[in-house]
């Protein structure tokens, strides 16, 4: 598991528009919410992006990007996106190489769905501008966890 204080894994992921968001050009440059989910569309998944969304323009008051990460690929991102209306930015890791960097997939063979990829652990990683994890946040509810969040995110320099 990761703990505050250490170096955050840096990543290179595809968006819902196919975009590469590079981990490292956000260094030295903003804070970020990294939060990591199992499926698109999913009742938990729905509500938490739907909640950090609502949040986003609160985010980025405080020079923070949010990013969500799950296996599904970025044409379920952008039809995940589309639907619900999202702002913030979903990326896709099919391999779930970023998902095991971050420790958040489940261990075990019980832990594959049914189309054998392993199952996310619903997490939230605080990073501060200088790539340093503030806060781990394993197994969390979804209900009311984008507002959590965000007041982790005002106690960093901005």
């Amino acid at each position: 598991m990761l703990n505050a204080g250490q170096s955050a894994p840096e990543f290179r992921l595809a968006d819902s528009d196919m975009s590469l968001v590079d981990f490292r050009e956000l260094r030295g440059k903003r804070n970020v919410v990294l939060y990591f989910y199992d499926k698109d569309n999913l009742p938990g998944s729905t509500m938490e992006a739907i909640e950090f969304s609502e949040l986003d323009d609160d985010f980025r008051r405080c020079n923070c990007i949010v990013l969500g990460v799950s296996p599904d690929d970025w044409i379920s991102h952008a039809e995940f996106r589309d639907r619900h209306g999202l702002t913030v930015t979903l990326l896709s890791d099919p391999e779930c190489e970023v998902c095991r960097s971050y420790d958040v997939v489940k261990p075990g063979a019980a832990a594959a769905n049914q189309h054998g990829r392993p199952h996310v652990l619903r997490s939230t990683f605080v990073i501060d501008r200088d790539g340093k994890v503030r806060h781990a946040l394993y197994g969390v509810s979804p209900k009311g966890h984008a507002h959590e969040v965000l007041n982790l995110v005002k106690t960093l320099p901005h």
